[in-house]
């Protein structure tokens, strides 16, 4: 009796996998977390050269708090 409810259920197992594309579902789902994954490693590195950007740009803003010149070239004068 056991054995014939196990190959039951295998066999259900078998027929909702054959009619469903719910393993294409899952093969493209992970294809785009994958994708996604990639994308936002790109991004968390713009990210890091832009903050370092502002670490650099942010000193000026302290020497001129202090009173020194700025550096770079010279505005125009109207």
């Amino acid at each position: 009796m056991w054995k014939i409810t196990k190959q039951y259920f295998k066999d259900l197992w078998v027929y909702f996998w054959s009619l469903t594309t719910f393993d294409e579902k899952v093969v493209a789902t992970g294809k785009e977390v994958k994708q996604r994954a990639k994308r936002v490693k790109q991004e968390l590195k713009d990210v890091k050269k832009a903050v370092k950007e502002v670490a650099k740009q942010s000193k000026d803003v302290v020497d001129a708090a202090k009173g020194s010149t700025r550096k770079g070239r010279k505005t125009k004068k109207k």
